[in-house]
C-alpha cells in the first residue's frame, strides 16, 4: 500500500537512536498497530552517546568510533518491535553526526559543548538539513508531526537543532514555489512537542525516593529540571498502555543508551504502566480537535482531522 494510501500519517523527528522510543514509542506503537502511516527520521546516528555496555566500549569515539553504525542496528531492531517499517536519517544515514553534549553545573540540564566537529548536526547549515525534512514531508504527506519544543526538551544541541529543523521544513514544504523539486507543496494540519509533566516526573521521584538506585539522588522537586512543563500546557495524551511491552522491547533494544532493568526505568509495575505507556504532548501548530469535555484534552493526535 502506498504511503498516501493511508488515511492516518504520522511522522515523528527525532535526535539520536533512542530518543524516539523513550519519548514517542508507546505512541509510534498504537498507531502503527491502528494502521497509520508511521515515519520516523531520525537526525543522528548517536556517534557521541555514552556506552552502557562494558564489553562495546571499543565503540566509543575516542576508540574504534563505531557506535553510530551499531545503533543503526539497535534502531532497526526497536523499530521491528514497535511494528514501524518506515525510519529514516536525514539526508541518509552518518549525513549529521552527533554533536554531543555536556551537563550543566548541577547535572539536570544539558549544555553545547565548547566546540563541535564541523559534520556535527549542530554545525549544519539550517536550509540544507530543512530541505532534506522537506522532500519526506511532500513525500509522506503526514497530516501529524511530532518533534521537541524549542528548547530540545532538556537542552541537548541536537535536540533543539531537530526543533529547527522540522519548524522551519514544516513551513517551507507548504510554500508552492519553493523548491518544486522536491515535490508537491504539503501542508501539515498539525505538529505537537514532546512533553513531560510536572506531576509525572514528581510522581517518578516519590516512587524512587526510598530505593537503594534512586536515579534522582538528593532531587525531591519536579521544579530542579529545566525540561518539565507544566500540566495545564499539555494539550493531548495518548494512552498506550496496550502497547507498553512493545515500548519496553524496543528500549531493551538500545541495550549501549538505556538500562531497563535498573535506576529511571525500574519503576515498580503500577507506576512504571503509567509512567511508560502515558506519552504527553503540546500542540504548537493547527486547531485541537474535540477534547475530553473534563480535562479539555485530546486522547488522540489526529482528533479533528
Amino acid at each position: 500500500m502506498a504511503i498516501q494510501d493511508s488515511q492516518r500519517r504520522l511522522l515523528l523527528v527525532h535526535a539520536h537512536p533512542d530518543d524516539e522510543t523513550i519519548g514517542t514509542g508507546a505512541t509510534m506503537a498504537r498507531y502503527a498497530a491502528e494502521g497509520a502511516h508511521v515515519t520516523l527520521v531520525t537526525c543522528t546516528r548517536g556517534e557521541q552517546g555514552e556506552i552502557l555496555v562494558p564489553e562495546l566500549a571499543h565503540l566509543a569515539p575516542e576508540q574504534e568510533d563505531g557506535l553510530g553504525e551499531h545503533r543503526v542496528k539497535e534502531l532497526a531492531v526497536a523499530m521491528a518491535e514497535l511494528g514501524v517499517s518506515d525510519y529514516r536519517f536525514l539526508g541518509g544515514p552518518g549525513r549529521y553526526r552527533d554533536s554531543g553534549m555536556v551537563w550543566g553545573e548541577e547535572g539536570r540540564r544539558a549544555e553545547t559543548p565548547d566546540s563541535v566537529r564541523p559534520d556535527s548536526f549542530w554545525a549544519a547549515d539550517l536550509r540544507e538539513a530543512s530541505d532534506h525534512l522537506v522532500e519526506v514531508i511532500r513525500e509522506v504527506r503526514p497530516q501529524v508531526m511530532i518533534t521537541y519544543d524549542e528548547n530540545g526538551g532538556y537542552g541537548h544541541p541536537d535536540h533543539i537543532q531537530a526543533h529547527r529543523v522540522a519548524t522551519y521544513a514544516l513551513n517551507l514544504a507548504g510554500v508552492p514555489s519553493y523548491r518544486q523539486e522536491l515535490g508537491v507543496a504539503w501542508k501539515v494540519p498539525k505538529l505537537y512537542w514532546t512533553a513531560m509533566p510536572r506531576s509525572v516526573i514528581q510522581q517518578s521521584i516519590d516512587a524512587l525516593k526510598d530505593t537503594p538506585d534512586n536515579p534522582f539522588g538528593t532531587v525531591q522537586s519536579a521544579d530542579d529540571f529545566g525540561f518539565v512543563v507544566d500540566d495545564a500546557d499539555v494539550t493531548a495524551v495518548v494512552d498506550g498502555t496496550e502497547w507498553v511491552d512493545r515500548k519496553m522491547a524496543a528500549m531493551r533494544a538500545h541495550r549501549t543508551q538505556i538500562d531497563v532493568e535498573g535506576g529511571f526505568f525500574a519503576l515498580s509495575d503500577q507506576v512504571g504502566q503509567s509512567i511508560w505507556s502515558t506519552e504527553h504532548y503540546r500542540l504548537a501548530h493547527g486547531l485541537p480537535g474535540p477534547v475530553d469535555p473534563e480535562t479539555g484534552i485530546e486522547s488522540d493526535l489526529f482528533s479533528g482531522l
